[in-house]
């Protein structure tokens, strides 16, 4: 015999459905965000510079560079028709501003005629931050097209940290190009360290480091470590090769 207390708990098991189908629905609206709004930044054609860029290298000048051994004296490299080369024995350029967070793009080119290999290939180096006295960062610059060489100090490796994650070299004497994303490694007070450096970098277009964390600054020999510092110029390597440069440009972030 069925009880009128299990006929009611029936009762309420069927009708537990339709009043769930009862609750209000949400609304995507909700989710929206409409505030802040993002600032508005002019995208460039080709490779040329975004509205909110500060222009390193146009073609014309090195009025935004200076002689890295000694700042207080302009940079001692080439320009002409529009490329900025290495002059090399005259040291190393850096910017005359200083920056923390950035959006980097360079475009470069190696000699068209190399007669060297492995690391005497049209090297260069792009120094993400420059620490003073030869130290940094460095994003190799290297003819690696057909060239073999240990593959943490190839073209678009951290230098002897870590090896691109492809080899995406044009010819010597094709121009290519460097979209690099810095994140500055941030120190305690009292200079230790709170979080290393990032750096994601695309050369040529293809993805060659992916959100890398540095080790420390870049050595010749022995392991990476961290000096504090703020921000910091943005170094161009003289390694004595004739390397050009054209289309600088950053984005502080």
């Amino acid at each position: 015999m069925t009880s009128r207390l299990s006929i009611a708990l029936i009762g309420l098991s069927i009708a537990l459905p339709a009043a769930a189908q009862q609750q209000p629905q949400p609304d995507p609206k909700d989710t929206e965000a409409w505030a802040p709004e993002p600032a508005r930044v002019v995208p460039a054609s080709s490779s040329a510079a975004p509205s909110d860029a500060v222009v390193l290298f146009d073609g014309k000048d090195l009025r935004e560079w200076v002689a890295a051994a000694t700042p207080d004296k302009p940079a001692g490299w080439t320009v002409e028709n529009g490329v900025l080369t290495v002059r090399g024995g005259s040291g190393d350029i850096q910017t005359r501003r200083l920056f923390g967070d950035y959006q980097l793009h360079l475009e470069w080119r190696v000699p068209a005629t190399l007669g060297g290999t492995g690391q005497a290939r049209g090297n260069s180096g792009l120094f993400l931050a420059a620490t003073g006295a030869g130290r940094g960062y460095e994003l190799q610059i290297l003819d690696c097209a057909a060239n073999k060489t240990y593959v943490n100090g190839q073209a678009a490796s951290l230098y002897k940290q870590f090896a691109p994650l492809a080899n995406a070299c044009a010819a010597p004497g094709e121009w290519q190009t460097y979209d690099v994303i810095w994140t500055a490694p941030r120190f305690e007070p009292d200079g230790a360290l709170l979080a290393p450096a990032y750096v994601t970098a695309l050369h040529n277009g293809v993805l060659v480091q992916n959100h890398a964390a540095l080790q420390g600054e870049t050595v010749y020999a022995g392991k990476p470590f961290y000096r504090a510092h703020g921000p910091a110029p943005i170094k161009l390597q003289d390694h004595g090769d004739a390397v050009g440069f054209r289309n600088i440009w950053v984005r502080p972030l």
